[in-house]
């Protein structure tokens, strides 16, 4: 059976998640129903991250597996006729080598976090970043943020739900940058751990406020305990950007 690999945009904020579960509607579930429309078959759509109700996607990774042969533009425009009125699309499929996997091949997933640094409540982008009006200091923040690149048992940093077999993880970037009123907080790595970003962004709130030193954020890391970080930041402004792979799986090429 061909194998797709679709790259996809989604506002998080009507679903559960990615992840299809029996409480609400789901992305993940969202692209199977429209295959299902499409084909009449009943393919499993797997992505590259399981992203949390109310987080969005710029760059989410899936595939799927189809029957037949497909041009990639054509899937794409017709998974999106069947998507509508979610706001779901489709930006691209292509055919992929069979053992891609959108989860397990990818090499790094990158994320952006979007705070509003305004006194005004956000209308236009309500619902897409958060709003913070205590003026934040994105220079202690980004200091802060240092304390957290490389290897580390992140366990101060994650859910207590997550069901990482482990808290080690290697953070390859975690950049934090002013436009204006915007604050951005860039990560990369190869995974991140339950509400990783979400925890992160809200413990450098704080040294953004004054209320903790940058290097408080060491601290909180070194304790390796859950109730040392910071108040977790909520979904609206956390993004999936785009997830890297191989060259190997080129997205035009079966290998």
């Amino acid at each position: 059976m061909p194998r797709f690999r679709l790259i996809v945009e989604y506002d998080g904020g009507p679903f559960v998640g990615w992840q299809r579960q029996a409480n609400g509607r789901s992305v993940q579930g969202a692209l199977e129903a429209a295959a299902f429309r499409l084909t009449g078959e009943r393919p499993t759509v797997r992505g590259a991250g399981r992203t949390d109700a109310g987080v969005h996607a710029l760059g989410q990774v899936a595939h799927l597996d189809l029957a037949r042969a497909w041009p990639g533009d054509r899937l794409a425009d017709a998974l999106n006729a069947h998507l509508r009125p979610d706001p779901v699309a489709v930006l691209s499929a292509e055919p992929v080598a069979d053992a891609f996997d959108a989860r397990f091949s990818a090499l790094r997933r990158h994320y952006r976090y979007r705070i509003v640094n305004r006194r005004a409540p956000l209308a236009i982008e309500r619902g897409r970043a958060w709003r913070v009006g205590r003026r934040l200091d994105a220079e202690a923040m980004d200091a802060a943020a240092r304390h957290l690149v490389g290897t580390h048992d992140f366990t101060t940093f994650r859910s207590t739900e997550c069901q990482a077999k482990s808290a080690v993880k290697t953070l390859d970037r975690l950049d934090v940058v002013r436009s204006g009123e915007e604050i951005v907080i860039e990560a990369s790595a190869r995974s991140f751990l339950h509400n990783q970003i979400r925890s992160f962004a809200g413990s450098l709130k704080l040294v953004g406020e004054g209320k903790w030193r940058p290097a408080q954020v060491a601290e909180a890391l070194e304790a390796r305990d859950r109730r040392a970080c910071g108040p977790i930041a909520p979904p609206d402004g956390l993004y999936l950007v785009r997830v890297d792979y191989p060259e190997a799986f080129s997205p035009t090429g079966r290998g």
